[in-house]
């Protein structure tokens, strides 16, 4: 049944965005719908949380808000913070708001009031990072949603009409991710359609299998886990979820994102006391200070800039590897500032652009201290090209440990070639995610697919990382057979001057020719 209800849900909810979007796009129009789904998912919550603990009183959340019982009021919302992290008393739940729409009324003021009531229930609670500003994004003055406030209140109604047809399944679902899952769906298909900016807040979920996979190979349970770019933080779920993660920590610059991230934690059941996700640029204002996880995993913007500013040749973070990462391409600060943080019996995997294997000047240096000084390096993975929502670069996994013996070889796997195209986009299928991870967690050599190399074919090489340099994927050509193609050749040249005679023969029967 979770499964049916998951790709019922899915269909729904992508129907809605698409029948809803009009003339919006889809990176605007993502924000508002994916915002009323929490809020209705909120409410949800929180009125089922409540008829419970009212049951054996033989009463529910809405019958005590009508009573005079100030006490017990007080003690529900005390109970709800505690438990839930927020408050909403029923004045101001989606099922409310629907009534209201169902009146006619223009639902805006008391639907921006219901939004705030939320974020304000928080304020000096232990939940008050994780449900603040959360509904920022949600500006229901915007001229995108209308000319006249009466053009507004007809689509945000709509909107809240159609997403209150759809039954999320809270009551009958005992895995909450049935709806998390279905809400990160949106989240990629929003991606697909949002143009070059996608990448930076979701990462493709067959990607986000393999680095999960890749980093709890070894272990039976994470303590913690870290993603110091995490866009809408799909990927920290995943791997959260795949090493059982205890602790869920992440950083996100824009502010829209990080809002989206912590819906999508709380859509997928993680309490708001067992994630912390900071808003920040991670680089320049890092929210984690000395800290350090099991696992690490990322997918930065590739080659994006920084200020590379002289102050961070003292950063613990940077100082040790002698030289800063180029101020046009952030993509070893990125990878300096993750190792930092992974603790040493860790593991991180990040995306990368195939630019960091090989390029010289200071990264060549950056490239040369992790794996003459530290060998830290543990494996490289070359994807194929166009899997990424808004570049079609190849890209490639580093995966690095500190806890490497001296002797250890470098793993290399050319994945390049294996994938399956869908339209405009390359897909990775379980097959392939599968033979990567197999080849990683053994150590395989397959020909034309995966090398182990030595510490000397690396400093023969000069540090250059380039996988052809160490996985030849090149495939040689049949050979000619002369003798078959003369042989083919004149046998066509046969059957054409029998053609050709018998053409002469029919011209001549009907007399165009004598």
């Amino acid at each position: 049944m979770s499964e049916e209800l998951q790709q019922k849900l899915r269909s729904q909810l992508w129907t809605v965005a698409n029948t809803l979007r009009g003339n919006m796009s889809a990176s605007d129009f993502m924000y508002f719908s994916l915002g009323f789904i929490f809020y209705k998912y909120l409410s949800e919550k929180i009125e089922l949380y409540v008829n419970d603990e009212l049951e054996a009183d033989g009463t529910t959340f809405q019958e005590v808000w009508k009573s005079n019982d100030e006490a017990l009021k007080e003690e529900i919302k005390a109970l709800c913070v505690e438990s839930l992290g927020y408050f909403v008393d029923p004045a101001f739940l989606f099922s409310t708001i629907i009534e209201a729409i169902r009146r006619k009324e223009n639902i805006l003021p008391q639907l921006e009031r219901s939004l705030k009531k939320i974020e304000d229930s928080t304020i000096g609670q232990e939940s008050e990072d994780d449900f603040g500003g959360l509904f920022s994004d949600i500006d229901l003055a915007s001229p995108k949603l209308g000319k006249t406030a009466d053009d507004k209140n007809r689509l945000i109604s709509d909107v809240l009409m159609a997403l209150n047809g759809i039954d999320f399944g809270l009551e009958e679902a005992s895995d909450i991710d049935i709806l998390g899952d279905a809400y990160e769906y949106m989240i990629g298909q929003f991606a697909a359609g949002a143009g070059k900016k996608a990448g930076e807040f979701y990462t493709p979920q067959e990607v986000s299998q393999i680095l999960a996979e890749i980093v709890t190979t070894g272990k039976t349970r994470l303590k913690n886990v870290y993603d110091p770019t995490c866009g809408s933080g799909s990927l920290l779920l995943r791997t959260a979820r795949s090493g059982k993660a205890d602790s869920i920590y992440g950083q996100e610059k824009n502010p829209t994102t990080f809002n989206l991230a912590r819906m999508n934690m709380l859509l997928h059941g993680v309490k708001y006391n067992n994630f912390d996700i900071q808003n920040g640029d991670t680089l320049e204002a890092d929210a984690f200070d000395d800290q350090q996880f099991d696992a690490v995993v990322a997918n930065p913007p590739f080659s994006a800039e920084w200020s590379a500013a002289q102050k961070f040749n003292n950063d613990d973070r940077f100082s040790k590897a002698g030289v800063l990462a180029p101020k046009s391409k952030a993509d070893y600060a990125f990878i300096l500032h993750m190792i930092y943080h992974l603790n040493e019996g860790g593991t991180m995997a990040c995306v990368a652009p195939h630019g960091v294997l090989f390029r010289g000047a200071a990264e060549g240096k950056i490239r040369q201290f992790l794996i003459e000084k530290r060998n830290y390096i543990d494996a490289i993975i070359g994807l194929p090209a166009n899997i990424f929502y808004g570049t079609s670069i190849p890209t490639c996994i580093l995966v690095i440990k500190k806890c490497r013996e001296e002797n250890d070889n470098i793993l290399f796997i050319d994945a390049s070639k294996d994938f399956e195209k869908i339209k405009t986009q390359n897909k990775l299928r379980p097959e392939h995610i599968q033979k990567i991870v197999e080849t990683y967690r053994e150590r395989k050599e397959i020909e034309k697919y995966s090398h182990c190399a030595t510490m000397q074919e690396i400093i023969d090489n000069d540090y250059n990382l380039n996988i052809p340099r160490y996985v030849d994927t090149f495939e040689e050509e049949e050979p000619i057979d002369i003798h078959a193609v003369m042989s083919e050749i004149k046998a066509l040249e046969a059957k054409r001057a029998d053609l050709d005679k018998q053409i002469e023969v029919y011209m001549k029967e009907l007399g165009i020719v004598e």
